[in-house]
């Protein structure tokens, strides 16, 4: 079949409701063009389905075809709710000038960063090696055979546009010239740059671990980095403080400190106080653009709220602070009614533009407001409550338009108004609703509904964790379906997949998708005490090993084994908008041994920890997700196993409630029936071996390092054993 014959036969599959996304349209309404992308399921990759540039996906077709022009290869790199991404191709992708030089020069490939996190990785090491620096749209240009020689971010299309100097479309001549003219030199750089790639994304270790000592160094850096006025770390941009929040309570377990959790609940309340939250649909934004936490870029990514989720969870175990559950519900409200599929599983991110009632594509405007808007919507009074609230008056503060975001203290604002903190609680929260319904009748920014298990795992993680702290049966109830969902649909050949889009799940999966989905389990294991997800958890955690362990230099690389061979295979350790999988991967592996008594699990996530040990020591702040598995495994972890008579779990609700309201990182919970099947379930959960009810009562064991202390049947003396005050 012809690739106009594959296009004829998907716009036939897509119907008459697909609307290309192009400002090149004939007379009929179809677009002017089309290129193989619109073959391909990523959100992403079909916003460039239409344009007038002969786009390829990633893969050999594409460089076979460079090698058969003798000519270089374009590398685009983006995602779909990436706000430059949109500027870069409305101004040169759907140029036609421009378009007709790259594909009589180039072979243009276009990569969703999220479906293929490999080729991303790689390439922006070698854009950050060449330029200092990275982000996305990334462009990179490579030789044939797939070696990268120059690169950058956004371009403007032509010299001197948006104050740049060089444009796209000369950077692109020259290129091309240097290509044709210096092609000795071109091959050089290129070599030069690829082995530079490998020396980076190369391991280090001394083959140590790193002692106690290292989170006293990592505190240092974060309280030297604190901004004691608006809370996170550094300056502008500001990004969600996730993982540094977490081990700001690790620390405070180990070495109680006061000035650390102040930096902890300080960063927490100015992130949900400031516009990057969305105050009126619940969730965060991506990041702040300034040092207020003020102006967010206003896309919404799953893995951002997954993560802020359990920080402002575990806040509400250690302050006790009804603030931050309800920041905690608002964003899982959000996710299950807005970003929940029907099969259960979450979508990944909306975006930041949306139109406005000009037809104009614009960021933020959905989610921003004039005060003409909330009267018309609210009412004078009501709205005059809100704008106090949200400090909506005077000049805006993003594009003729605010940006709602509390600047003074809810209790101020009461007795400023004369009425009681409740009374403007309930107002508040009275209006969010109408607010939503008017907002929601703007046009809706893009979502992107492909699902990926790696975000999915975070999100099943949060809900799990939600479930059981704040004893949320539908919060379970939200992460099992999602967990089912990815056992059915997103496995071929046994093996996990990456993503699913259009009823096809697509990419071989990734050290994140395993390591993520794993947690996943093991949450939703301890959370709802259903051994099936405990199974899972182990079954998938033999295919990591099997496919992507290091067995002699301890870790696990991004790929599989058997995975298409790129320039440099990886193995992540440093954290960036996510946790390292390697960092996930070690902490599941101390997880698993302690539920397990298996030292083996044990010995390799050492080996992993210590494979990263010279980075980890000279920059502990840049490798959070490692740090919190090192606490683990230097810290006070108990295995707590909770015997119920029967088969039910109600009769262990005094100790859960006592786990459920207590900071208590660094454990592993196993809730068993003492008449459950007890041969299968110890083959799987060999912790539970040996563990009968005391008096037919529900019976807790405590232990450290599988030293156990004398089992109890009273909760008081139980919360003595696991370190809490009752």
């Amino acid at each position: 079949m012809t690739l106009n014959e594959q296009i004829e036969q998907m716009r036939e599959k897509r119907g008459p409701e697909y609307q290309p996304r192009t400002r090149h349209l004939g007379p009929d309404g179809w677009a002017k063009y089309t290129n193989r992308l619109f073959l391909e399921t990523s959100p992403y990759l079909l916003q460039h389905a239409h344009n007038p540039v002969d786009w390829h996906a990633w893969g050999d077709e594409a460089f076979d075809l460079a090698q058969k022009k003798d000519c270089p290869v374009l590398l685009s790199v983006g995602y779909s709710t990436c706000h430059w991404c949109h500027v870069m191709e409305e101004e040169s992708f759907e140029d036609e000038e421009i378009a007709g030089f790259i594909n009589q020069n180039y072979v243009a490939v276009k990569v969703d960063r999220e479906e293929r996190p490999d080729v991303d990785a790689v390439y922006m090491t070698a854009v950050q090696a060449l330029t200092g620096r990275g982000g996305w749209p990334m462009t990179v240009w490579l030789t044939p055979d797939r070696k990268p020689f120059f690169g950058g971010s956004y371009y403007p299309a032509r010299d001197n546009d948006r104050g740049g100097h060089v444009g796209f479309l000369t950077l692109l001549r020259k290129i091309k010239e240097s290509y044709d003219q210096r092609r000795s030199l071109i091959t050089q750089s290129g070599t030069q740059v690829t082995e530079a790639v490998q020396r980076i994304l190369k391991s280090d270790s001394d083959g140590s671990l790193p002692g106690h000592a290292i989170f006293q160094t990592a505190m240092g850096t974060y309280k030297e980095r604190f901004d004691a006025v608006d809370g996170g770390f550094a300056g502008a941009p500001k990004f969600p403080s996730s993982l540094p929040v977490r081990l700001l309570f690790r620390y405070d377990r180990r070495n109680p400190d006061a000035g650390v959790l102040d930096m902890a609940r300080l960063s927490l309340v100015k992130m949900a106080d400031g516009g990057m939250y969305d105050h009126v649909g619940g969730g965060f934004h991506r990041y702040s653009t300034d040092a207020q936490w003020l102006v967010p870029h206003f896309e919404k990514m799953l893995y951002d709220n997954a993560l802020l989720a359990v920080d402002y969870l575990e806040a509400y175990q250690v302050f006790g602070n009804e603030r931050f559950r309800h920041v905690v519900e608002e964003i899982l409200h959000y996710i299950q009614k807005d970003m929940t599929a029907p099969n259960g599983a979450f979508y990944s991110a909306t975006d930041a533009d949306s139109l406005t009632p000009d037809g104009e594509m614009e960021e933020g405007y959905f989610f921003t407001w004039t005060p003409t808007e909330l009267e018309s919507v609210l009412g004078k009074d009501p709205a005059a409550l809100v704008r106090r609230c949200y400090e909506v008056g005077g000049t805006p503060n993003f594009e003729g338009r605010f940006i709602l975001h509390r600047k003074t203290p809810t209790a101020e604002v009461a007795r400023q108004l004369n009425i009681s903190e409740k009374e403007l609680f309930t107002a508040v929260e009275k209006a969010k609703p109408l607010l939503k319904t008017a907002r929601e009748q703007r046009p809706l920014p893009l979502r992107d509904e492909k699902i990926l298990t790696a975000w999915n795992g975070l999100m099943i993680s949060a809900f799990s964790r939600a479930g059981f702290i704040l004893n949320r049966a539908d919060y379970l109830a939200s992460a099992a379906n999602a967990a089912d969902f990815i056992l059915k649909n997103m496995k071929v050949d046994g093996r996990l997949c990456r993503s699913f889009m259009d009823g096809r799940a697509r990419h071989p999966a990734y050290l994140d998708d395993y390591a993520y989905f794993i947690a996943a389990l093991l949450d939703l294991y301890e959370a709802s005490h259903d051994i099936r997800w405990f199974a899972k958890a182990r079954e998938l955690e033999g295919m990591l090993a099997e496919h992507f362990e290091d067995r002699q230099g301890g870790g696990f690389f991004m790929t599989a084994d058997d995975h298409e061979a790129l320039i440099a295979r990886e193995k992540p350790a440093v954290d960036g908008a996510l946790p390292s999988g390697n960092a996930v991967a070690a902490l599941n592996l101390l997880r698993m041994g302690a539920l397990t008594a298996d030292s083996a699990y044990t010995t390799r996530a050492e080996k992993a920890l210590a494979a990263f040990s010279k980075s980890l020591t000279s920059n502990p702040t840049g490798f959070g997700g490692l740090l919190m598995a090192l606490d683990f495994l230097h810290g006070q972890s108990r295995e707590i196993i909770i015997v119920v008579p029967g088969n039910g779990h109600a009769a262990a609700a005094p100790f859960l409630d006592i786990l459920r309201s207590r900071f208590l990182p660094n454990k592993v919970l196993a809730v068993v029936g003492e008449n459950h099947d007890r041969e299968n379930l110890e083959k799987i959960l060999p912790i539970v071996r040996n563990r009968p009810t005391k008096d037919g009562k529900a019976t807790a064991y405590v232990c450290q390092n599988h030293t156990c202390r004398m089992p109890t049947t009273d909760p008081h003396e139980f919360a003595r054993l696991v370190g809490v005050e009752q």
